[in-house]
Order: structure tokens, then C-alpha cells, then sequence
């Protein structure tokens, strides 16, 4: 699972790399900054793992399809926000809103594959359908919810990116 060398290895430490780059990016968000030296790592591995989700085989439409087109959507907006309008104006609310959202659904995948993969969690929640899944994904919903909030109110004063 964790060998890079593999489809899915590498998928994974994409992820767990984009979601620990994402950490100080949340951070800066809520501290009304950006943080150049982790931001493009944050958005080109969180695109990045959306994008390798797609390489797996499958036979029709997934769960997983549709957050990793969500995810990907909110990415480019993220970029084009940061990158193609330097933050001005309603832009840095539009980045700050993306970014935390991106990050959310990374966790929420995360929490998704913990309850897959450890077999404590897994015994836990086997069908995903059980009380202890549900009261985790809440608890990440919540927190990001208000976090993207925060993030949105906070991240108002930057100056426009070159």
C-alpha cells in the first residue's frame, strides 16, 4: 500500500503528501496569509492525487469519481484564483473557500480508507454504514466547516499575488 513504486503507492503518498502540505496552507488561511513554499506543493499533489484517482480500474461511476471531479474542480478554481488573478478582490475569499474545501475532501477520503485499511476501524464500521464512520466523517465535516468559515472571514487583507 504504501510502496512507491506502485500505482497505488504513489496514489497514496500523493495524498499524504498533499494533505500534510495542506496543514500549513490551512494555517496561513486562518492566520490571513498565504504560504508560498507549501502552497504549490499543497495544490499540485492534492491535484495530483485527484487526477491518479482516475488510473484505478473500474467498470462504471464511483463514489470516488465524483469527489475526485469535485476536488479537481475546486483545485483549478484554487489555482486560477491564486495563480491567474492574483488573489484581487473576491478572488481571495474564492481561494481561501476552494483551498479548505479541497483540503476537506482529502481528509474526508482519508478517514474513508483508515476505516478500509486498519483492521480496528475496519472491525469498527465494516460497511462503512455504522455509527463510529458516520461520527468521524461528522466530526471532519464539522471542523472543516468551521475552518472554511474562519478561513474566508480571515483571508481578507493579503496583498494580490504577482
Amino acid at each position: 500500500m504504501f510502496d512507491p513504486t506502485s500505482f497505488v503507492g504513489f496514489h497514496t503518498w500523493l495524498s499524504i503528501i498533499a494533505i500534510l502540505a495542506g496543514i500549513p496552507v490551512a494555517i496561513g488561511l486562518l492566520k490571513g496569509h498565504t504560504v508560498p513554499r507549501w502552497t504549490g506543493v499543497y495544490l499540485a499533489t492534492a491535484f495530483a492525487t485527484s487526477a491518479t484517482g482516475y488510473g484505478f480500474p473500474f467498470t462504471g461511476v464511483l463514489p470516488s469519481h465524483i469527489v475526485g471531479a469535485i476536488s479537481l474542480v475546486l483545485l483549478i478554481v484554487a489555482g486560477f484564483s491564486l495563480y491567474g488573478r492574483g488573489l484581487a478582490d473576491g478572488w481571495r475569499r474564492i481561494y481561501a473557500i476552494t483551498a479548505m474545501l479541497a483540503l476537506y475532501l482529502l481528509v474526508f477520503v482519508a478517514v474513508a480508507q483508515a476505516f478500509l485499511k486498519v483492521p480496528a476501524l475496519r472491525a469498527l464500521a465494516p460497511t462503512q454504514g455504522e455509527p463510529p464512520f458516520a461520527i468521524a466523517q461528522g466530526v471532519v465535516l464539522v471542523v472543516f466547516v468551521v475552518l472554511t468559515w474562519l478561513a474566508s472571514k480571515r483571508f481578507t487583507s493579503v496583498h494580490a499575488v504577482a
